[in-house]
């Protein structure tokens, strides 16, 4: 590496140095009975109500920059030779008025199994209680669909999400979503669906809370068990 290199390379060190310093590293882990993605169990090998998940991640946000980079994890079973699915997500918050803003990318990774990498760009905007976010699929799969010969590209889902404290440590907690799967995938007759989720969360104190929700989705003729309506139970861990 030659000066001039090197010296870019401090002035750069240098510019970093504050924001580094004021760098902040969370971790969580959850056991829930049932992971549901959009509506839709992911432990597709069992139809019972309780199938338990292992979940965790962690979150690195760079100060007040609004800048952040975080990975989460789960156990799942709807891919062959795939039982973990890898998310790695990074994005910038920032206020608007009295508007919360989230922009981000998100890729969700199923080691094993490359059939049902999915990627996805996403926009939030949250106001008092409330909280609307959009994620459009960039990549060319979604979710498996690719290995049916249906491209996924331009696949979009729509959230509008509702949290509230209602008792001292208690949050009302409720979700509405809609997927709009891409051309490709309709033209296979798969038919775009409502999910939706309604629970309570109770914070015990020192980062553990506990969650129950009723979470389903519409469709279910054409998608089977896999999104019946269920109660799920979350014990949860922030570090």
């Amino acid at each position: 590496m030659n000066h001039a290199s090197l010296k870019a390379l401090g002035v750069a060190l240098v510019a970093a140095a504050p924001l580094l310093a004021s760098a902040q590293l969370s971790a969580n882990v959850s056991l829930t009975t049932n992971y549901k993605f959009r509506g839709q169990d992911q432990d597709a090998s069992r139809s019972k109500a309780v199938k338990p998940a292992l979940q965790g991640g962690f979150d690195y946000a760079f100060g007040d920059s609004g800048w952040y980079v975080g990975n989460w994890n789960s156990s799942v079973d709807w891919l062959a030779g795939n039982s973990l699915e890898v998310d790695f997500y990074g994005g910038y918050k920032f206020k608007a008025g009295d508007f919360d803003l989230d922009l981000g990318a998100l890729t969700y990774v199923y080691p094993g199994n490359s059939v049902g990498n999915t990627t996805e760009l996403y926009g939030a905007a949250t106001y008092g209680p409330f909280t609307a976010k959009y994620s459009h699929t960039v990549s060319e799969d979604y979710f498996g669909w690719a290995g049916t010969g249906a491209k996924g590209r331009n696949t979009g889902y729509v959230n509008l999400a509702f949290a509230h404290e209602v008792l001292p440590k208690t949050t009302l907690k409720a979700a509405v979503g809609y997927t709009r799967f891409a051309s490709g995938i309709r033209d296979q007759g798969v038919p775009n669906y409502v999910d939706y989720s309604v629970g309570v969360g109770y914070d015990f104190g020192d980062g553990v809370s506990l969650g129950a929700a009723v979470a389903g989705a519409t469709k279910k003729d054409f998608f089977g068990d896999g999104n019946k309506a269920r109660l799920i139970v979350t014990l949860s861990k922030t570090l």
